[in-house]
């Protein structure tokens, strides 16, 4: 019986809303590092994730039974409420 190895790279990028320099560099390794823990809680394997003031950059490897959108859904709201508070 033959085995199937998956190996699924994807590259997520979004923005600030309405595309505002709000990223301060200040805190954006701070914000990396919150995004790598949300990834990794999920079971993922994170690649590189950076950004610049306008916008994030995610490289991760996705394991074929995650859903893409709840992943997304996760990292959008869960680091939109770590900023809020910070």
């Amino acid at each position: 019986m033959a085995n199937t190895y998956s190996q699924i790279f994807i590259h997520v990028v979004f923005a600030v809303k309405y595309r505002h320099s709000l990223i301060s560099e200040k805190w954006k390794i701070d914000l990396c590092k919150y995004i790598t823990g949300i990834v990794k809680g999920n079971g993922q394997k994170l690649i590189i994730v950076n950004g610049v003031a306008d916008h994030m950059h995610i490289l991760l490897r996705l394991k074929p039974e995650c859903t893409l959108s709840n992943l997304v859904r996760d990292i959008k709201s869960d680091s939109s409420l770590w900023i809020n508070t910070q």
